[in-house]
């Protein structure tokens, strides 16, 4: 990654000009081809695609979706002439029209059509079958028919018109979802960052990869199935992942600048740390959403192909666009304010502060405490889960739209079955055998009525039935199976029941069966993911149990907002019925990708940290200091892009996007702020191990960039020899007189064998109040610690020297009496520490120091043949 980031640095208008071709030549490709999106929403193989496929073949003018126009009198009665006059020429009007392909009135003569007069006669309505499904229909027929019926209003008569077409266009204009996503992120950024640069960069690198995938998946729409919700899932998802890699960059970037480093350095380093993690947390989230394809919905398929496709843009942007854009703007990424300090003050030493390191240092004095705490919250919140009960959306949701007041006069005069009527075909029946088949269905519990339709020259025949129930209860799913159970195999009929209310049904079931498949592959394949990047079992089996607590909380929520009704209100939806079939798979991929998203970033700094001092302790508490506020940062931007669907025009798109910007924030800071790094702190150094014969079998890679391995014995004397030579004795540090000094004591003030050496993020203390044993005012490249024996006794006079791998020396001390030491570095880099003390053998080893304080203790063993200075002999 450093080689990539330097070159993308020193060659920024290359990159900006690749860019900027690829979201041109896809526009004009996508300009000229335009989209093929399918609206198509089915479960494979099921009972009601096969309806559906039946239909389409032997009824080709019933193909396409159906809308009702309702209509409802003040006074006397539907039949009279002054509302047939006004009534009969819209219904003649809209049949005229090019694509609608049946108009199925009341004023016709026969039973069927006297069945669509309410028992007082006060309302009547009319089936508008179109020729094509709602989405391939054009928007100007569909205008059309709502303003032929709508002319047919009268004082004392109201019009009314629902269904899935006339639902498209009562839709927002197109964008106002994505605009308010894209402000509500800058608000957040610009708040982080304090600078107008620095909130542009993942802005800009955010819409650059969404631009770009949704160009892409207009042309994907000519090659394979492309849902038509899959351009706005994949722009809030590519907004939300693609400012929160850009975020974690930024941040990593604009540290190394206030610790000193050149623009580039700063950079390379950022690619180098965090632009790893980015790449490692984009793998995750497509995989999250490649579990859709457990589901075996071609709706889920499209959803999981475009978003991926979106993600993996979001990535190539971030670890692109961003090193390239460092280089145009240099120092300016900072604010002002920052720049000028840097200028008057110099490089700012200090390590992380504030509201994340204070939070830090809370959790790791009461583990305990906060994690039971945030084990509590999640499981009030996950109770509702016991409720969970997938089922069909209806048009009763949508509590102020046009829709729902023709859902409500339906429901008023017919009962609310009528806006969901069940289609069921038969192959191959006679009259004689249609008739007998009606007779039994109407005789069937749950039906409220039954008209036998049309009859194709093939033998096959419609018949409609109304439920007693509304699409979205529970009763109406019952009927679904008895009629396939139950009626239509007694009848000897082969036949089929399908229509909108029955493909929910069966999508809602094929989600039930599969909803543990798909958790678990998204759990198990983000495991091995985290496995491979951190080397370690309990680190990854965390955050899949993490991932279960965060499932179930999600699942909560949903069931409280869309089945109890709790906030339902406010976002204008009836919060009384199941939760729509595929809406939670889809969150639930979004959630768990993100999930995992900001348990890399937090890990990995905390791995980095353990791989530079073996301090489990201080890794957690400097990963989350470090980064805790970067990933609650990341989950607000996320938060609110997803809130922004609260102005999709879309009832369910508003409760869903509100239920999930609440799932990641409670993730964010909940789980991943609270439990992950309590549970951390009470596992210790058991967090990162691997059983051998497993870590001979992992491969190799990591998330942090490789170091230097350690030298071999072999070439201990040598370099210990070579950081040495020249060297003079270094006199052994002579303690002051004066009183005795108090006894030593721990990091919270419990007795301690040895004196602890200043930690910058110490949980008992602000950074700075106490100092470093044998500090000489040196910057923040230092390495300190103590020299002990393998019996943790600690060595005074031991000579250390500070070297560069060239043996060049940079400093040299002698340990004090409790064998603590400290040196100096001019910069962070890879040097050689080397240690020698008589009686004992030296030892040499490769450090690697960043831009902060580097504890590392060194065990010296006792020379062959020798003992420690001042023992006994024999």
């Amino acid at each position: 990654m450093a080689a990539w980031a330097r070159w993308c640095f020193r060659h920024p208008l290359v990159v900006l000009v690749l860019w900027a071709g690829a979201l041109c030549g896809l526009g004009a490709v996508g300009g000229t081809a335009g989209a093929d999106y399918v609206h198509a929403f089915s479960s494979r193989g099921s009972d009601s695609e096969r309806a559906r496929d039946l239909m389409a073949e032997a009824f080709p003018e019933r193909g396409g979706d159906t809308d009702t126009m309702v209509w409802k009198t003040g006074t006397g009665s539907v039949r009279d002439a002054a509302v047939r006059d006004r009534i009969e020429p819209a219904l003649a009007g809209i049949a005229a029209l090019k694509g609608v392909g049946e108009v199925a009135g009341p004023y016709t003569p026969g039973p069927d059509a006297a069945a669509r007069i309410s028992g007082d006669g006060r309302i009547a309505y009319a089936r508008i079958t179109f020729t094509r499904p709602a989405g391939h229909l054009p928007e100007s027929l569909v205008r059309d028919v709502v303003d032929t019926a709508l002319r047919a209003e009268a004082p004392g008569l109201r019009v009314e018109l629902g269904g899935p077409a006339v639902a498209r266009t009562q839709e927002p204009p197109a964008g106002t979802v994505e605009a308010v996503g894209v402000a509500a992120a800058a608000v957040v950024l610009f708040l982080a960052f304090g600078s107008l640069f620095a909130m542009l960069l993942p802005l800009l690198t955010a819409v650059c990869a969404v631009g770009t995938g949704l160009l892409a998946t207009m042309l994907l729409s000519h090659v394979t199935d492309v849902p038509a919700v899959a351009p706005l899932l994949g722009t809030l998802l590519g907004l939300g992942v693609g400012v929160d890699y850009a975020l974690f960059i930024v941040s990593r970037h604009r540290g190394g600048l206030l610790r000193g480093l050149a623009p580039e350095a700063a950079a390379v380093q950022a690619l180098n740390t965090a632009g790893r993690a980015v790449l490692f947390a984009g793998g995750t989230v497509c995989v999250a959403l490649a579990g859709m394809l457990v589901m075996n919905t071609r709706f889920l398929d499209g959803v999981a192909l475009t978003a991926s496709l979106t993600v993996v843009l979001s990535v190539l942007a971030a670890v692109t666009l961003l090193p390239a854009l460092f280089g145009v703007l240099g120092a300016r990424v900072l604010s002002r304010r920052q720049r000028h300090r840097l200028a008057v003050a110099g490089p700012d030493p200090r390590e992380p502060a504030g509201l994340a390191a204070r939070w830090s240092a809370y959790v790791e004095k009461r583990p305990r405490a906060v994690g039971l705490l945030a084990l509590a919250v999640a499981a009030v919140l996950a109770v509702p889960l016991l409720s969970l009960r997938l089922g069909a959306a209806d048009q009763g949701e949508h509590r102020a739209s046009s829709t729902r007041q023709a859902y409500d006069l339906l429901a008023e005069g017919f009962g609310p079955g009528a806006s969901g009527p069940l289609n069921v075909v038969v192959e191959r029946a006679g009259p004689a055998g249609t008739d007998g088949l009606v007779e039994r269905i109407r005789a069937t519990d749950g039906v409220a009525q039954v008209a036998s339709g049309p009859s194709a020259d093939s033998g096959t025949s419609l018949i409609q039935v109304v439920p007693a129930t509304s699409p979205r209860s529970a009763e109406t799913g019952v009927l679904v199976d008895r009629l396939r159970d139950d009626v239509l195999p007694d009848a000897g009929a082969h036949a089929h029941v399908g229509g909108v209310t029955a493909v929910f049904e069966d999508v809602a079931a094929a989600t039930a069966e599969r909803l543990p498949y798909f958790v678990g592959v998204i759990v198990g394949l983000g495991f091995l993911l985290l496995l491979v990047a951190f080397r370690s079992l309990v680190v990854p089996l965390t955050a899949a149990v993490t991932n279960l607590i965060a499932a179930a909380a999600f699942f909560g929520i949903m069931v409280a907002v869309f089945q109890w009704g709790w906030g339902a209100g406010v976002l204008g939806a009836a919060g009384d019925g199941p939760v729509p079939a595929v809406l939670p798979v889809v969150l639930l991929a979004l959630l768990l990708g993100l999930a995992t998203d900001h348990q890399v970033f937090l890990v990995s700094r905390m791995h980095e940290e353990w791989m530079r001092t073996g301090d489990n302790a201080r890794a957690v508490r400097v990963g989350l200091a470090e980064t805790g506020r970067v990933v609650t940062c990341a989950a607000l931007v996320v938060t609110g892009v997803f809130a922004a669907f609260l102005l999709s025009g879309d009832t369910r798109g508003a409760v869903a996007g509100t239920v999930l910007a609440a799932a990641v924030a409670l993730d964010a800071f909940l789980l991943r702020a609270a439990l992950v790094p309590a549970a951390m702190h009470l596992i210790g150094r058991a967090n990162w191990w691997l059983p051998p014969w497993l870590d001979r079998r992992v491969p190799h890679l990591a998330v942090e960039p490789k170091e230097t391995p350690p030298p071999a014995p072999e070439e201990a004397g040598d370099l210990a020899a070579a950081a040495l030579r020249a060297a003079t004795p270094v006199p052994p540090a002579v303690e002051p007189a004066g009183p005795a000094a108090p006894a030593a004591s721990g990091p919270c003030g419990e007795p301690a064998a040895r004196p602890v050496p200043y930690d910058p993020f110490d949980a008992c203390g602000a950074p700075g109040e106490a100092p470093v044993p044998g500090a000489r005012g040196l910057g923040p490249y230092v390495v300190h610690g103590f020299v002990v024996t393998p019996f943790g006794e600690p060595i005074h006079s031991v000579t250390l020297t500070l070297a560069r791998q060239d043996g060049r020396r940079l400093d040299r001390v002698s340990s004090l009496v409790d064998g603590s030491y400290i040196l100096a570095a001019p910069a962070p880099g890879v040097y050689v520490l080397a240690a020698t003390a008589p009686g004992y053998a030296s030892k040499a080893r490769h450090i690697m120091l960043g831009n902060g304080p580097l504890t590392y203790d060194l065990e010296l063993v006792e020379a062959v043949g020798t003992g420690p200075p001042g023992a006994p002999d024999g």
